[in-house]
């Protein structure tokens, strides 16, 4: 504990960098660790706990009185409230109320309006924190008034002036090194007029896909972007540091779900919940399993003529999930980022197969050449490559098109691509060699 006492002492609370303290924190054991939680600067515990893993936050508040939890929360900004908020209501739904209680009617209506959006809606993420002026003020006057606010701390990560009108409708949108240009003395509008550009601000509506305001930042390589309500009113902005996390986040759910996985069971500590969410989706798997050993069962005789099948069949089924498993890897992720629009699946079918066909033929030619030098089989080597050949070319074929699919469906591509391609894949690669394997030996 020593080390985050020193660390603490020798800094002051604006130098202090979360990140730091957290990766102190995380070295210790359960029992340090709710001993060093005292020692944190009860105005910055807030975001502490957000940078902690979520199995952490359990042991702090439950170190934490309602009144350190009160001033934690309202040290954060909005959208880090409503976290917060969120985070607590699940570890204590009593201590959640106690503490929301508590907060400035201020607080209370900001974390409100975050939490009456879905997850998917621009308005969940943003921060209702946000710098104006109107077109009437004069620029000297709005400066000193954003650096007594920036002074008291109550504005923080600010790149633009929003301009609006007296309706709080949004009008231009001014990055900090432009207003630097401006002449101080005079109104916004007569700087405006005067002026090369336009200002004319990229926003998002509070109920837009959080996928296209994701998308917008990576497009127009944002900072910052307001969100309006229908009617053009200004209610807050999103800024690149919540993009980031989003992106993150999104990278993470869409890595568990093509293991059949969900990210919050998966972070959670409790293992029987884990392992019911895993055993199901074993489960499925092994219905798919019994699926391609049925197909298999179904040429046992020739199978027990000709040995060497059982020992190169596996073979043509690995390379075949394997290959399937790339193209929907590329496809899931492309769809993810937007990169594939519904006008473009004719395209990236054609490149994926494409692909696997010259595969295909690469390894066709290579385990043919192998399989008949390693087994005195007459056409061995010809039935093995030609399978090889049809299960890669149908890999690419279903890794592409399950996903594009799915998301025509309106499903996640990831949930139950995976599953989906390894039973073709194998059911594909078996049958297609057995077959080959019965007609032509």
């Amino acid at each position: 504990m020593q080390e985050l006492k020193t660390y603490l002492e020798s800094h002051q609370n604006d130098d202090i960098h979360f990140s730091e303290i957290v990766n102190i924190l995380k070295q210790y054991d359960e029992e340090t660790f709710s001993q060093a939680i005292h020692f944190i600067p009860k105005d910055i515990l807030g975001d502490v706990a957000l940078e902690l893993p979520d199995r952490y936050f359990h042991d702090m508040v439950k170190e934490l009185t309602n009144k350190d939890l009160t001033v934690a929360v309202t040290e954060l900004e909005s959208d880090d409230q409503v976290n917060f908020m969120q985070e607590l209501k699940e570890h204590d739904t009593v201590r959640a109320t106690e503490v929301f209680e508590k907060l400035d009617k201020s607080d209370q209506q900001e974390i409100t309006l975050l939490e009456s959006y879905s997850e998917d809606e621009a308005g969940s993420y943003m921060q209702v924190e946000v710098f104006t002026a109107t077109e009437e003020e004069i620029v000297s006057d709005v400066i000193k008034r954003f650096s007594e606010l920036k002074k008291a701390n109550i504005l923080e990560n600010v790149h633009n002036l929003f301009i609006t009108a007296k309706n709080s409708v949004l009008l231009y949108s001014i990055d900090l090194d432009d207003l630097l240009t401006f002449d101080f003395t005079k109104t916004f509008e007569e700087n405006i007029e005067e002026a090369n550009e336009k200002f004319e601000p990229i926003v998002a509506v509070d109920t837009d896909d959080i996928k296209e305001v994701v998308n917008a930042f990576k497009e127009y390589d944002l900072f910052v972007m307001p969100i309006v309500t229908k009617d053009g009113k200004l209610i807050g902005r999103i800024t690149s540091d919540d993009i980031h996390d989003i992106i993150s986040e999104q990278a993470t759910e869409q890595m568990y779900n093509l293991a059949g996985l969900k990210d919050e069971v998966e972070e959670d500590e409790e293992i029987l919940k884990a392992g019911k969410q895993r055993a199901s989706w074993l489960g499925i798997n092994l219905v798919t399993a019994i699926f391609a050993s049925i197909v298999i069962g179904i040429f046992s005789d020739i199978l027990d003529e000709i040995v060497a099948l059982a020992i190169l069949m596996p073979i043509v089924a690995s390379m075949g999930g394997n290959a399937g498993t790339q193209t929907l890897t590329v496809v899931v992720r492309q769809l993810t980022l937007g990169d594939i629009s519904s006008s473009d699946a004719k395209r990236i079918i054609f490149k994926e197969v494409s692909i696997s066909l010259l595969n295909g033929l690469l390894f066709a030619i290579i385990i043919g050449v192998i399989a008949s030098f390693w087994f005195d089989v007459n056409n061995l080597g010809y039935v093995i490559a030609l399978s090889m050949l049809i299960n890669l070319l149908l890999a690419g074929f279903f890794g592409a098109t399950i996903p594009l699919v799915l998301e025509k469906m309106n499903i996640d591509p990831a949930i139950g691509s995976t599953v989906i391609l390894t039973t073709v894949t194998d059911v594909v690669g078996f049958f297609s060699f057995l077959g080959l394997a019965t007609i032509i030996l």
